[in-house]
């Protein structure tokens, strides 16, 4: 939900729309620069999520963050930037924040994975009481992005001596667009079974859901509405209801209306993609 308005105002949405969980920008996801949260703001978020029961309630850091990169000062920033998007997190009591790990520019595959690995050791060192945790999110493979198979997410966990300050987050689209084939029954069982046997379950904190406009190992990340894209009802349906994902909060990140300001109002598009899945509950 937008943050236009105040954050506060993205937990007024949420209600709105009937939600259980909430994902968020703490800042502009195109922009390096973040305005600072006025202690009275991160009070009334906080504030509204304990009176509404919503939660967990996540956050998804800037795009222009790559902590793969070796190049300086993209690096160095990247480094910087993540640091503040998790102290912002922090501060406003939300359970994780959601990282793409980033491309690997000018070095291999393995040597990018290391450099991520590494930076978040950097990250994570003298945040050792904090509570909210970095959750890395499989890509969908386009271009040089890191994550798109599971084995890369473990190599960075492994590289991480398995510290339980990192998760995983799965994104519905990104794993179709990867090559998962989880658009029936059968293709989400064996994807969850290879993520299990590859990763493991425990690490798999949150669920992004969202139908993909581009077929099955395209490596391209177009987010669609759910029953509209490659995915499809059949494989959502699947994804809803199976017993290893249970519990687990579902995040729709697909296309909202555009232009609706600061406003608090109803999105038509949220209200037909969260009908469409909770209609699929069995």
């Amino acid at each position: 939900m937008s943050i236009a308005g105040g954050l506060p105002r993205a937990v007024d949405r949420a209600v709105l729309h009937g939600c259980d969980a909430l994902q968020i920008f703490t800042k502009s996801a195109g922009q390096w620069r973040a305005r600072p949260i006025p202690d009275e703001e991160a009070r009334a978020f906080r504030a509204r999520v304990r009176e509404t029961g919503i939660g967990p309630v996540v956050a998804h850091a800037s795009y222009l963050i790559n902590v793969g990169a070796s190049i300086e000062p993209l690096r160095s920033r990247s480094i910087e930037s993540l640091a503040e998007e998790l102290d912002r997190a922090d501060r406003l009591g939300l359970a994780g924040l959601v990282l793409h790990p980033g491309a690997a520019t000018g070095r291999s595959v393995d040597e990018a994975l290391a450099c991520v690995a590494s930076a978040l050791r950097q990250v994570l060192k003298g945040r050792r009481r904090r509570a909210c945790r970095i959750l890395l999110e499989h890509t969908a493979g386009q271009g040089t992005s890191l994550g798109w198979r599971f084995e890369q997410l473990r190599q960075i966990l492994e590289a991480l001596d398995g510290d339980d300050r990192v998760g995983v987050c799965l994104d519905t689209c990104h794993l179709i667009a990867a090559g998962y084939a989880i658009d029936s029954a059968a293709g989400v069982d064996r994807t969850l079974a290879e993520f299990d046997r590859v990763v493991g379950l425990e690490r798999l904190q949150v669920v992004h859901v969202n139908d993909s406009k581009r077929p099955l190992g395209s490596r391209v990340d177009r987010h669609t509405h759910i029953g509209e894209g490659a995915i499809g009802l059949d494989g959502f349906r699947a994804i809803v209801n199976h017993p290893a994902l249970a519990g687990l909060p579902m995040l729709l990140e697909t296309p909202k209306t555009e232009g609706r300001g600061t406003t608090v109002q109803v999105d038509p598009l949220d209200v037909r993609n969260l009908e469409r899945l909770r209609a699929l509950v069995e």
